[in-house]
C-alpha cells in the first residue's frame, strides 16, 4: 500500500519582478505538495530562474484562491496559488 500523495493540478500565477525574472505570467502544473510552502519548494528545485526569484529568504508573498496565505496552508487540487514580491506604496 503506497502512502504518496496522489498528484494534483494547480494554477500557478507570478505577478511583478516575479513574472519578470521567469518570462511567464502563469502555468498549470501536477504536483503533489500538500503545501503552499511545498509548492515553493517544488519550484525552487526546478533550478534558475525559479530557484532565485522564489527562493528562502527573499520577501515573496503568496496568495491561495485569492486570499493571502501562508507555507503550512494546505494546497487542493484545482487551486490558485500566487507568488509575488512585497508591495510598497507610494
Amino acid at each position: 500500500m503506497s502512502t504518496a500523495a496522489a498528484p494534483k493540478t494547480v494554477h500557478v500565477r507570478y505577478f511583478a519582478s516575479i513574472r519578470e525574472a521567469l518570462g511567464t505570467g502563469q502555468e498549470t502544473l501536477q504536483t503533489t505538495a500538500a503545501t503552499l510552502g511545498a509548492l515553493r519548494d517544488e519550484l525552487i528545485a526546478r533550478g534558475e530562474p525559479w530557484a532565485g526569484c522564489l527562493a528562502r529568504g527573499r520577501a515573496v508573498r503568496m496568495a491561495l484562491n485569492q486570499d493571502m496565505a501562508r507555507d503550512t496552508d494546505a494546497l487542493p487540487d484545482g487551486a490558485e496559488a500566487a507568488f509575488f514580491p512585497p508591495v510598497t506604496g507610494g
